[in-house]
């Protein structure tokens, strides 16, 4: 883990906020489904590139299209970037599936079957 930057992670934070608005509201392209979050956005220390993690909530989402279609949307997310945010260079966007969230959900569905599954200790009664 590189050393934490406050300006680039202000920078970060500003850019997770506007590209989730802008996906929003601007986007238009059927392959991005409507539930996609950003989960976090890595801004390398001389602010030139950008990993921004998504998700989605919709598990029939085909991640490969919609990673296809936002890298593809990454031109006009980075212009609009430019007008919305006052940067000397607007880094270049990198689109990446944020798994964390669904191993989560998996490790939880496991522990709560095991946790089902476990036959109940005697009681010292």
């Amino acid at each position: 883990m590189p050393k934490d930057y406050p300006r680039t992670r202000r920078i970060a934070e500003q850019i997770q906020r506007e590209i989730a608005e802008l996906i929003r509201t601007e986007l238009k392209d059927p392959r991005i489904p409507a539930f996609i979050t950003i989960t976090d956005v890595e801004v390398t220390k001389d602010q030139e590139h950008a990993k921004i993690f998504f998700t989605t909530l919709v598990e029939t989402s085909d991640v490969d299209e919609t990673t296809k279609a936002l890298k593809r949307a990454s031109g006009f997310l980075r212009t609009q970037l430019a007008h919305r945010m006052k940067l000397r260079t607007v880094p270049q966007l990198d689109f990446k599936y944020d798994t964390s969230v669904e191993r989560g959900v998996k490790l939880s569905r496991l522990i709560d079957e095991a946790v089902a599954s476990d036959p109940k200790p005697p009681s010292d009664e």
